[in-house]
């Protein structure tokens, strides 16, 4: 996948992370994934699955279209 489309999902996850006052670790924990891999995400790093994006989604109850919009 394109990396600026990668980064934009990532900075949009942080967003609503961060709006929903949630840590990196807080967010692994509800979708039973590392810090260091929400981490990854949310830099643009990897390429996550859609059923891990849709595992975000649901801890953050974040639509998964959420992350698609800039």
């Amino acid at each position: 996948m394109n990396s600026k489309i990668l980064k934009n999902i990532g900075k949009k996850i942080r967003e609503i992370r961060k709006n929903k006052e949630l840590s990196q670790e807080k967010l692994g924990e509800l979708c039973y994934l590392s810090r260091n891999f929400i981490g990854a995400i949310e830099r643009g790093e990897v390429n996550a699955p859609i059923l891990t994006l849709r595992k975000i989604a649901n801890a953050l109850e974040a639509e998964l279209n959420e992350f698609l919009q800039s």
